[in-house]
């Protein structure tokens, strides 16, 4: 036995060990590009981005940066708008084509950009987004430029993607602080030879995008706008223009207070030059379809954490698994068929029979029958009417056979919450499998969240279907009302959340709000798509589908519900309940949680682990509901429709918290409007989550409460 279980458990962790490592699978073909020698590589840029703010902005929307000229580079002139999918839209970026020339293999020590006028207002600009530590992003063949970073040991490189737009320092002199623009770039592409017949015909593909910032000062360039020596140490250029205040007490004479220079358009402006350098370097190490691992190289040295994840998780969803054997054993095989074998439950009713004489030496006066007398036995109890007549297992749960099934309280809105629930369980399965495999990886540009709004909407048939064939089963009447919840009522949510967060968004003059096109498309979406699907779902579930079948009947009047146990009431059973399932993901949540608010040009890329990691939170969290909800129904409680969403639910309310504590731990977030952007969207995803664990917890809870009241009229 001992052999068979080292055997399962290897065969497991191989499993766990094959899921993790398609990371770094792409589909042949699909996206691979090369290049023959002097062939033009194009260069976008894309946004600026930083772990201190959530407002991200386009990178040619930036006063002090070289406007696009519109001249041709490699066939497509500059300025121009690159086509995006819904998801990067959704993620703020902004791509356009560059006036950066890049031809394969071709070095260039220096190539003079621009020379751009910056006023008061663009100083101060620059100067916000370097002291909050803003990064570029600029795109080479779908490569984002990278900084480059080499472990403590010096045996491994790792990339972080964008560059930093300038630096802050203080002066010698007053101690004031000081910032500085990186205004020269040195990029690095490397490349090796194309794989198959491409790189016989002298193809070569890229495999890195390095970018290394310099500042150099105006004074320290030559007539070409090149610097004199781009590898010695110069003075940087600064983001500063004297004080005029000749110019300030002429325009307020009879005034003891002068605003601040940038608060006053006086004409004053400061040359910021622009350069940069491009070098072609071979790398054989590198394949072209693991490219992007260097990006993660410096985050895989967290395997161990992960594993240990698994390893946390799995311990804690044995231990319920033997727990709810046990409740399955005593429910479904041992109370409920002896009670069926006593004859105590029929139909839904209590039936009344007498009780088995004591044991001990029988009394001389039997009859020849072989029966008791029950006239002059003394060990035998005749008092028929007395209630220690009535069978003596006939306690708890099995007390609630009349009302179990009873239609909860506003039935007419739980309906289309699980039809919703349902759409985003289908949705996050489908995300999950796909990331696992590959289909969706870091080269796919805003490919989760495409993918995910496109099952999202279609996932609305199932929507619709459950919601009509649950509405049925709770004798409701109005489908079409139902229908038109289950269509509009948490999407409508969602969107109207999302829409008011937007305009403060917009107000920011921000990349990441949703441009009107935008808004325009995803109503379309959402009523000319979704709620289409969501109809016929909801008509052949209501109109084509039986409804849902109870093994008892329920009574007419509602059985009265004693005085709940404290270790019963909601709240507590939220709150407990919901503290396992979130002990089981709370490790991998750090990982999410850096990747979506640190690390925002990143992506999740361990989806091996997460996937395990979810499966068994979805299994922590069916048994948490099997336990929770035969605990109540043992305290004869049988409101379990809506307290079944609660308990499925609990383990959002523990990450909502652990939310705050990342907020005041882990982020260095710096104004109100990222904080409340914060807070908000991460109440809204702790909100999509409950819903779906939430479904998961109401579908698991029915299914128990059928399975164990129907081995009661089984036989």
């Amino acid at each position: 036995m001992h052999a068979d279980f080292r055997i399962v458990s290897s065969r497991l962790l191989a499993l766990f060990g094959a899921i993790s490592s398609v990371q770094a699978f792409y589909i042949p073909g699909w996206s691979i590009k090369s290049y023959v020698d002097n062939e033009t590589i194009p260069l976008e840029v894309n946004k600026v981005y930083s772990d201190n703010s959530q407002l991200q902005y386009a990178y040619y929307d930036l006063p002090f940066i070289c406007p696009p000229t519109g001249q041709k580079h490699g066939g497509y002139a500059s300025g121009r708008s690159v086509s995006l999918n819904l998801g990067e839209v959704l993620r703020g970026d902004r791509i356009m084509t560059s006036d950066y020339d890049l031809f394969m293999g071709q070095d260039t020590e220096c190539q003079y950009l621009c020379n751009r006028q910056v006023d008061r207002r663009g100083i101060k600009r620059a100067q916000e987004l370097v002291e909050n530590g803003y990064v570029a992003e600029w795109i080479v063949d779908n490569l984002p430029g990278a900084t480059s970073f080499v472990t403590v040991d010096k045996t491994h490189k790792y990339y972080a993607a964008g560059f930093k737009m300038g630096y802050k320092d203080y002066s010698s002199v007053t101690g004031k602080p000081q910032y500085f623009i990186n205004n020269h770039l040195t990029l690095v592409l490397r490349w090796r030879k194309a794989p198959g017949r491409a790189g016989e015909n002298g193809g070569k593909v890229i495999v890195g995008f390095e970018v290394y910032t310099k500042s150099i000062e105006a004074g320290h360039r030559d007539s070409t706008g090149c610097p004199q020596d781009v590898h010695s140490d110069t003075d940087g250029m600064e983001l500063y223009i004297a004080p005029n205040n000749t110019h300030l007490a002429s325009q307020y004479p009879h005034s003891s207070y002068l605003p601040a220079d940038d608060d006053v358009d006086d004409g004053s402006t400061v040359t910021i030059p622009y350069s940069y350098a491009v070098y072609f370097r071979e790398d054989d190490r590198v394949e072209w379809s693991k490219r992007w691992d260097l990006y993660f190289n410096n985050q895989e040295e967290s395997t161990s954490i992960h594993w240990l994840a698994i390893v946390n998780s799995l311990v804690i969803s044995g231990l319920l698994t033997a727990v709810v054997v046990m409740i399955l054993a005593k429910t479904v095989t041992g109370d409920g068929r002896r009670s069926v074998k006593d004859g105590s439950l029929e139909e839904g009713k209590i039936k009344p029979k007498a009780k088995k004489p004591r044991t001990g030496n029988r009394s001389p006066r039997e009859k020849s029958n072989g029966l008791l007398d029950q006239k002059t036995d003394p060990d035998l109890d005749h008092d028929t009417s007395s209630d220690e007549e009535f069978v003596e297992d006939i306690t708890g749960w099995k007390l609630l056979h009349g009302d179990v099934f009873r239609a909860p309280s506003y039935a007419g809105f739980l309906a289309p919450l699980i039809g919703s629930g349902t759409q985003l369980v289908f949705m996050t399965t489908g995300l999950l499998i796909l990331s696992t495999l590959g289909i969706l990886n870091p080269s796919f540009r805003g490919g989760f969240v495409s993918v995910g709004m496109g099952l999202f909407v279609f996932a609305g048939v199932f929507s619709g279907y459950f919601s009509g064939r649950i509405y049925k089963t709770f004798n409701g009447k109005d489908w079409r009302r139902n229908t038109l919840m289950t269509a509009l009522l948490f999407p409508g949510l969602l969107f109207s959340t999302i829409f008011i967060l937007n305009l403060f968004v917009w107000a920011q003059a921000s990349s990441t709000a949703l441009p009107f096109g935008t808004l325009v498309g995803l109503i379309a979406l959402w009523l000319l798509i979704q709620l289409p699907l969501v109809y016929c779902g909801s008509w052949f579930g209501y109109h084509r589908s039986n409804s849902y079948e109870h093994p008892t009947k329920t009574n007419s009047i509602a059985r009265q519900v004693p005085e709940k146990p404290w270790y019963t009431r909601s709240i507590y059973n939220i709150l407990f309940a919901g503290l396992i399932p979130f002990a089981v993901i709370f490790i991998e949540l750090l990982f999410v949680f850096q990747s979506i608010w640190q690390d925002k040009s990143g992506y999740y890329y361990v989806f091996g682990f997460l996937s395990v990691v979810s499966l068994v939170c979805i299994v922590t969290v069916v048994e948490v509901t099997i336990v929770a909800t035969y605990i109540q129904l043992c305290a004869e409680n049988y409101h379990w429709w809506w307290q079944s969403v609660f308990i499925g639910s609990g383990s959002a309310v523990w990450i909502f918290m652990y939310c705050v504590w990342f907020y005041w731990t882990k982020l260095h977030i710096q104004g109100f409007i990222s904080g409340m952007l914060f807070f908000s969207y991460s109440l809204l995803a702790c909100a999509v989550y409950g819903l779906l664990t939430g479904t998961v917890g109401f579908l698991t809870a029915y299914a128990f409460v059928r399975r164990i009241y129907g081995a009661i009229k089984a036989d």
